[in-house]
Order: C-alpha cells, then sequence, then structure tokens
C-alpha cells in the first residue's frame, strides 16, 4: 500500500500514487540486512511540522505514520486510523487500539489532535498550515472512545484526502517538539538510530510494528536503512553499480547510462513540474504583471522544456501530480506565447527602456533579477538557468544566477527572501494543498513565499473548497489557468526521473520510497 508523502526534491512537495515502469532484477527476497539509499542533500530539521522539502518528508516517512493512506488506484484505506466518518466540515477517526510509539508508549487519539492543532496554531509559524493541513482545521479528540475529530468552520472538499498527508508525531515530543529536531518520535516501521548531518542517517527497524497501511506485509523488511548523503548523480551511479548502494534518484545525464545498464531496477516516476515563479514584492520589478508577461515571452519554453528535463520530461497540463482529483489541462493556451518583439515592446511600455550598456532602466533602477535554483535536480536545471539568463539579457535585463542546495532554498524563499525568479517544482496531490503556496500571507508570515496576490485564483479557490466532485473541480481548474494567464508563475515541463536499484526491490510514491515496500534480494 501507498502512503502519500507530502514535499519534492527541491520539489517542495512531492506527493501522487504510482511509480512508473519498473524492470525487475533476478533474485529473491532476503530478510533483514541493511539497505542504502542516496539522498541529494541534508534534510535539516526532523520536525514533520516544519517539513516543506522532499529529502526531509524522505527522511521522515520511515518513523512516521499517517491517519490514512491510498492504494494504487488511489483509494483511501486505512493507517492509524481503522475506520472513519466523513462530513462536508469534518471528518471523525476512529483510531486503531494497538498502535505504539517508538518509545514504547501508546498513541493516543489526544496526541493526534495536539499534532492537528499545534501545525494550526499561529505561534507555531508551520509552513505547512494551509498546505498540508487545510487552513482553519482544528482536531478534538475522545481518548474514551478512540477518536479523534478533524474540523473546519466551513465545509472543505478534500477533508478526508488532506489528513493522508500529516505525519503524527507520539510520546514525549507531542509536548515537547525540540527532542524531533534531529532525532525521531513517530509510529513507524523505523526509528533513527544515528544522525551524523551531511553524511548519513541510519533506521532501526521496529520488530513491534504491525499496523503498515491497508494491511500490507512488513515481513522481511531490512533490519537497518541507511540514508547517505550523496550531493553528485555521477558519484550516486558509480556506487549503485559498484553495489555501494540500494537506491537512487536521477535526473541527469548519469539516468541515460544507468538506463542502459542491465541488472538494475528501473522506475520512471513522474517528479513535479519544472516551473519558476516571479517574486512580487513591493520592491521588486517583477510585481508589474506587465514585466512578467514579457519576460515570459521572451523565453522559448519548449525549448527550455527540453533543456531543463534533458529531454525526458513531458508536456505541462497542470500543478497536481497523477492521479489527479481533477482532471484537465489547465496550461495549454495560458501561458503567454514566444515572441521577441512583443517582449521588447512590453518592457518599453513598462517603462524600462534600454541603458547605455544595454541592460535596462527605470527611474534610475537597473532591470536586475536575481535568479535561485536547486543544485541537486541535475545538469538540465543548471543549463535551464543559464538558457533564462542569455534570454534575458538579450532582452535587456541583468540576471545574476544562484544555485543552492535545498537547505538553503528553503531558507532564501522563506527567511532571506534573496531572489527575483525562482526555478522550483512543486507536486501536491490535491490542488487545495497549494493554498498557502499561491494565495495569503507572505513569507516570512506565511508559505506564500512568492507574494502572490492573484484575486481571481484566491475567488476561484474559496468557491472551489465549499464544492465537492465534478462541480468543485471546474474551478480548481480555472483557478490554475487564472495563475497561467496572469504570469505569476510559468509551468514549463512535467518531470520524470529515473529511480534505480541494485539488489533490492521497493515501491514508490512519485520518487519517495514506501518503506514496507522494501526488501533486499539475493546477490545484492
Amino acid at each position: 500500500m501507498k502512503k502519500v508523502a507530502a514535499l519534492a526534491c527541491l520539489a517542495m512537495f512531492a506527493s501522487a500514487c504510482g511509480g512508473g515502469t519498473a524492470q525487475a532484477p533476478s533474485g529473491r527476497p532476503v530478510a533483514g540486512g541493511t539497505f542504502t539509499y542516496a539522498i541529494p542533500a541534508d534534510p535539516g530539521v526532523l520536525d514533520p511540522a516544519t517539513a516543506v522539502l522532499s529529502v526531509t518528508n524522505t527522511v521522515l516517512g520511515f518513523a512516521y505514520d499517517t491517519l490514512v493512506s491510498t492504494d494504487r488506484d488511489g483509494r483511501t484505506v486505512p493507517g492509524l486510523a481503522e475506520k472513519w466518518e466523513v462530513k462536508p466540515d469534518s471528518v471523525t477517526f476512529t483510531m486503531r487500539k494497538d498502535v505504539t510509539c517508538s518509545d514504547g508508549s501508546k498513541l493516543t487519539a489526544a496526541d493526534v489532535a495536539q499534532n492537528v492543532n499545534h501545525i494550526a496554531d499561529p505561534a507555531t509559524k508551520s509552513p505547512v498550515y494551509g498546505v498540508l493541513l487545510p487552513s482553519g482545521m482544528k482536531a478534538t479528540a475522545d481518548d474514551a472512545a478512540g477518536t479523534v475529530t478533524l474540523a473546519t468552520d466551513k465545509p472543505f472538499a478534500f477533508i478526508l484526502q488532506s489528513a493522508r498527508d500529516l505525519f503524527i508525531v507520539c510520546g514525549k515530543a507531542v509536548k515537547d517538539r525540540s527532542l524531533i529536531a534531529r532525532a525521531t518520535s513517530g509510529s513507524g516501521p523505523y526509528v533513527l538510530s544515528e544522525s551524523m548531518p551531511s553524511d548519513h542517517y541510519t533506521f532501526t527497524r521496529r520488530k513491534d510494528y504491525k499496523w503498515a497501511p491497508g494491511g500490507a506485509s512488513t515481513e522481511g523488511m531490512p533490519d537497518k536503512v541507511v540514508l547517505k548523503i550523496v550531493p553528485n548523480e555521477q558519484t550516486s551511479a558509480n556506487l549503485l553499480i559498484s553495489g555501494g548502494l540500494n537506491a537512487a534518484v536521477f535526473f541527469g545525464a548519469d539516468r541515460t547510462r544507468l538506463e542502459a545498464t542491465p541488472g538494475l531496477l528501473k522506475k520512471t516516476p513522474m517528479a513535479g513540474n519544472g516551473q519558476f515563479f516571479y517574486h512580487q514584492g513591493e520592491d521588486r520589478p517583477t510585481k508589474d504583471p506587465a514585466v512578467r508577461k514579457a519576460l515570459t515571452q521572451a523565453l522559448n519554453l519548449k525549448e527550455l522544456a527540453g533543456i531543463a528535463s534533458s529531454g525526458t520530461g513531458r508536456p505541462a497540463t497542470g500543478l497536481v501530480m497523477e492521479p489527479r482529483p481533477c482532471k484537465g489541462d489547465t496550461v495549454t493556451g495560458h501561458v503567454p506565447a514566444f515572441d521577441a518583439a512583443a517582449a521588447a515592446a512590453g518592457l518599453d511600455a513598462a517603462g524600462w527602456k534600454p541603458g547605455p550598456d544595454g541592460v535596462r532602466v527605470k527611474d534610475g533602477k537597473r532591470l536586475t533579477l536575481r535568479y535561485l535554483y536547486g543544485t541537486t535536480r541535475g545538469a538540465g536545471v543548471q543549463a535551464a538557468a543559464e538558457y533564462v539568463a542569455a534570454a534575458w539579457k538579450s532582452a535587456g535585463a541583468e540576471v545574476k544566477l544562484n544555485g543552492v542546495l535545498d537547505t538553503k532554498m528553503s531558507e532564501s524563499l522563506n527567511a532571506t527572501q534573496d531572489w527575483d525568479v525562482v526555478w522550483l517544482p512543486i507536486g501536491v496531490s490535491l490542488p487545495s494543498q497549494l493554498e498557502g503556496f499561491l494565495s495569503g500571507p507572505a513569507a516570512p508570515k506565511g508559505a506564500n513565499f512568492a507574494h502572490l496576490d492573484n484575486a481571481r485564483y484566491s475567488e476561484l479557490i474559496a468557491q472551489a473548497k465549499l464544492k465537492p466532485g465534478e462541480e468543485g473541480c471546474k474551478l480548481w481548474l480555472e483557478a490554475e489557468s487564472a495563475l497561467f494567464g496572469n504570469s505569476d508563475m510559468v509551468p514549463v515541463t512535467e518531470n520524470t526521473v529515473l529511480v534505480a536499484g541494485k539488489g533490492a526491490t521497493f515501491d514508490l510514491v512519485s520518487t519517495v520510497l514506501i518503506p514496507t515496500s522494501i526488501r533486499l534480494t539475493e546477490g545484492g
């Protein structure tokens, strides 16, 4: 069974069902042993209430469970909750009675409620509030009955599905979150037993774990899992081939080499969009929609897509990962088309005139754009940054490129705000999970890192949240298109990646491993 995990590499959230195509290696499963998996960067603080990067949530997925999960067909199945009752503005979960925390304490309904209310507390300043947890949601518990109720002040279209993404903290860390900055305290199949930041994280299997999502078997799981930090894909590829790793994710040139290597497990899941956002803070040139449109028109997005994905992407059709609850293409016909002449004319009309060195100037200020991108997504993203810089230089902008690791990216987005354009995949399983990123309080007070203020988007999602099914889907889709038409963000390509394995088998949710699916194999 598949647990929906939140967030993506730099995709700030990675979720969705299905692991893409696979070629199974030979070798029967072997119980026990150590499974070693490469992650591209250090996960940082390990508190689920602060985790917005997929690398962090990959780590957390080994130690924490969720109330419900999904199966391969996208249906909701039991997790920590054995059953539930859904109403338009609430969902009541009946908890399993046999679940214990990694410290031996019993998981209670009150623990679950405290997790929800901690995220919702303004003092927490949780970046997942309004994203994984709907704004306005509160929780109440009845320990005697073993139930917890999550309620909103208005009907909410995805009130049950939103619970699939909340990792539940238990034990002493429920009241003292400082205990899980570099440790774990959850009900999941593994517990963090060794933490070596910037090098590796070792998890040890819990022998008493019997409540896998949907009743999945845990027999034969590895005794230990080592998450080894390997920022360089070529190094990961070499380690995988030589047997130093059991699995890793590949975005760039080494993907082709591994796809041609026999004897490997190979999966090619969807991995979120390649896309960029314009910062719309008061002091930014890209606050002006005319400037955003002109800069978008200056780019040949078809060429950019091929570069960014190293030729392995697909045309972007929306913001939500497959399988989407709302079907439809929100991109085609809504993104400004490539037109260099129109781009130049648009910048002229917006008051940005060519200066003596070719860089446009307005009111004595140069058109300077700081372009931020993650360095762990492969050489294509680096090449895409250089392509964008060259195109915008031709249009009269000065572009300063800044490639950073994932943890630095989070700091730049939410704290320092030292960027004007950011290449940032965001992968979510529900359209409602985008609301906090694309509207509402701006960073650092909220998750709206780009300071977006699209009145049409906000109006449409306010209506959509109240309407279930197809009626609501029409509004969610129209809301996405409103973002593209206003050049708030620009979807470029739908990414796929190669997840390769050796000496092991496993299943995925997007690019995220499902811990209970991992088995070592003979000869590995």
